[in-house]
């Protein structure tokens, strides 16, 4: 069953709605009009199931080596699961993903900014 159309992330209180520019086998994408993010999710089999989902964001910002030149940036935050054929239910991995955001995100964030100060 696929993703529905369109997807929508908010991201500091404002919604961006992504409708759906692409799909295929293995594959589906979602970008927003102006282009400032994109939703992938891109499920595959074989010996293992892998499930990715990417979040790209784009964005112009200052040069920092020239102050008056702007250029566009861009960051990538990806889930990537991969789990074997057999051994693991559905509910089972979901649990073990909402236990790892929860890490992440208990006391306000808290490991979730370290992770991305580069701390381990």
């Amino acid at each position: 069953m696929a993703f529905t159309d369109p997807q929508t992330v908010t991201i500091d209180g404002t919604a961006h709605v992504l409708p759906r520019s692409f799909s295929k086998t293995g594959i589906g994408q979602f970008v927003g009009p102006d282009g400032t993010y994109a939703l992938e999710i891109a499920p595959s089999n074989g010996k293992t199931k892998v499930r990715v989902a990417r979040l790209r964001g784009t964005k112009i910002a200052s040069d920092p080596l020239v102050s008056t030149v702007n250029v566009r940036v861009t960051d990538l935050i990806s889930l990537t699961i991969i789990r074997p054929n057999d051994g693991y239910s559905d509910a089972e991995v979901v649990k073990q993903v909402v236990g790892f955001f929860n890490l992440l995100t208990a006391n306000t964030n808290a490991n979730l900014v370290k992770l991305i100060a580069g701390e381990n």
